[in-house]
C-alpha cells in the first residue's frame, strides 16, 4: 500500500514492479543481481485516484505514459533493488501530488504604458541604426 496523502491510497496490486540488470555501479554484482526497476501504474484504470487527478496526471505526465494510460517510471541510480524500488515509488508519489494541486487559472494581463514606449523607441533605435549601415545610394545625394 503506498500512502499519496490523507485521500489517497494505492493498494499494491494496482502499481506492477519488474526487476532487471542494471547497467553501471554494483561491482561483481551486475550481471549477477536485478537491481533495476520498472514500475508500471495504470492510470486510467486505477480506482484509487479521483477523477481530476488522473486527468491532470494524463496531461502533466505525458511523455512517461503508454498509449494505454500506463504511466512508466524507472530506477537503477542505486546499487540495490530495495533502493531503487523506494527511488521508483517515491518517483510516482511525487507525480500524484503535483497532479492533487490544482494549478492556479492564468490571469491574463497586458503590458504597461511605460513597457510599450520603450518597446517603440528600442524598435526605432534599432531602425535607425540599420539604416546607417546601409551604403549611401549616390541618387539620394
Amino acid at each position: 500500500m503506498l500512502q499519496i496523502n490523507d485521500e489517497i491510497i494505492i493498494p499494491e496490486n494496482e502499481i506492477d514492479l519488474r526487476f532487471s540488470h542494471a547497467s553501471g555501479p554494483g561491482g561483481q554484482n551486475v550481471n549477477k543481481v536485478a537491481s533495476a526497476v520498472q514500475l508500471r501504474f495504470d492510470v486510467q484504470r486505477s480506482a484509487s485516484l479521483p477523477d481530476q487527478v488522473r486527468e491532470r496526471i494524463l496531461t502533466t505526465a505525458r511523455n512517461r505514459l503508454t498509449k494505454e494510460g500506463i504511466l512508466l517510471i524507472e530506477s537503477s541510480q542505486h546499487r540495490s533493488q530495495d533502493r531503487n524500488r523506494k527511488a521508483a515509488l517515491d518517483r510516482l508519489r511525487e507525480t500524484i501530488l503535483e497532479a492533487v494541486d490544482e494549478p492556479l487559472p492564468r490571469k491574463p494581463t497586458k503590458p504597461s504604458l511605460a513597457a510599450r514606449q520603450r518597446r517603440l523607441t528600442m524598435k526605432r533605435m534599432k531602425s535607425d541604426r540599420k539604416r546607417l549601415r546601409r551604403p549611401v545610394d549616390p541618387g539620394e545625394e
